[in-house]
Formats: structure tokens, C-alpha cells, sequence
């Protein structure tokens, strides 16, 4: 996993609320094994036509957004069911952080699990930096881990809130198995030190 320390990027505006998981990636492909690959199929049916054609209306067919890693999103965004793979196609697009007001629970945690920073800004906020991208679009969002800021267009920063256990993880470029594991010796140690504890079992 990809450590998150600073992403300056451009960002893109999605102002629509209760963006769930089905349209970031719908139902059909989760036959899909694989855990990369799946970047091409994000927000697949509001991007594409029947004929697989892009939709010229849709945000991230413009060309000032094609390259965006930032997206600034509405309420409610990844609300829906719990497949981990809409943050896997948000990932493998190139996005590495949501700013909403508000997030889906499951998705909210999934993100976390797997390099994506959901950054929660109060509603207005949000709203202008939606704004300020719409009026400008290509312009640059720039989101700091360390001191947990994220700085608009107009040079405004705000700062979030993230867990500490999380913020440390995305620093560092670790899941919760990757985690666990760099702590391999002191967990043999107890496992060792316990066993011989029980010769009784």
C-alpha cells in the first residue's frame, strides 16, 4: 500500500449526495477476483454510454478532470452495500482521498483499510471547494496527513480529524495485517512465554 503523507492534485466536484457503491462500481463486475484492474470501470454507468461510449456530460470525461486524484464529494458518499471493491476502483483510477461531509460507514472504514484518505470538512466548506473547482476546473486541492490539513484553490486550510491508529497507518503504508505482522517477534515471544506457562492444557 502506497503511503499517504502529501497529495497536492487536481481535484474533481462530484455534487451529488448519497453517491453509493453501486454506482461507483455496479454489481455486475464484483465477479472479478482480482484486487488491481478495476480503475477502468469507476462510476462505470454515469461515465459511460450503452455502447461504451464516455458520456461528454459526466465530470471525469472532461478534460480538465481526467487526471484528477482528489475528488470533493456530497453527503453520503459510498453509502450503500459494503463492497470493498468501490474503494478499489477509486484507488486503481488514481484517487487517493475524498472530501465529504459525510461518508458511508463501511466505506469510510474500507477506505482506511486500503490507502484511500476519506477526509470529513463541514458541509459548507465543502460546498465552496466544490465551487471553487466548478469555476476553475483543473485547480489544485493540497492535503497534509501530518498536520491533517486540507488547503482550497483559495488558499484556505482546514483541518480534519482521523484516528490516530489510522493516521499512523497511512503515514506508513500499512494495513492492519501488514501492521500486525511488524510485530512478529514480540508476538512470538508471548506466544512462546504463554505456552510455557500451560504445560498443564
Amino acid at each position: 500500500m502506497e503511503p499517504f503523507v502529501r497529495l497536492d492534485a487536481v481535484a474533481v466536484p462530484i455534487g451529488v449526495p448519497n453517491i453509493d457503491t453501486d454506482q461507483i462500481i455496479p454489481a455486475r463486475f464484483l465477479w472479478r477476483r482480482r484486487r488491481d484492474g478495476w480503475g477502468h470501470l469507476l462510476f462505470h454507468d454515469l461515465r459511460f454510454d450503452d455502447g461504451g461510449a464516455p458520456k461528454p456530460d459526466f465530470v471525469l470525461n472532461r478534460d480538465a478532470y481526467r487526471e484528477a486524484r482528489i475528488v470533493v464529494a456530497d453527503r453520503n458518499f459510498g453509502c450503500g452495500s459494503s463492497r470493498e471493491h468501490a474503494v478499489w476502483a477509486l484507488y486503481d483510477y488514481g484517487v487517493r482521498a475524498v472530501v465529504a461531509p459525510s461518508f458511508g460507514d463501511i466505506f469510510f472504514n474500507n477506505s482506511l483499510q486500503n490507502g484511500l484518505l476519506p477526509v470529513v470538512l463541514p458541509a459548507e466548506r465543502v460546498a465552496a471547494l466544490r465551487a471553487a473547482l466548478e469555476q476553475s476546473p483543473g485547480s489544485r486541492i493540497a492535503i497534509d496527513l501530518e498536520p491533517q490539513t486540507v488547503t482550497g484553490p483559495d488558499g484556505v486550510a482546514d483541518r480534519f480529524e482521523i484516528d490516530p491508529f489510522r493516521k499512523e497507518c497511512l503515514l506508513a503504508g500499512t494495513d492492519d495485517i501488514s501492521f500486525t505482522l511488524g510485530h512478529h517477534d514480540r508476538i512470538a515471544a508471548f506466544e512462546k512465554a504463554y505456552e510455557a506457562g500451560i504445560r498443564w492444557l
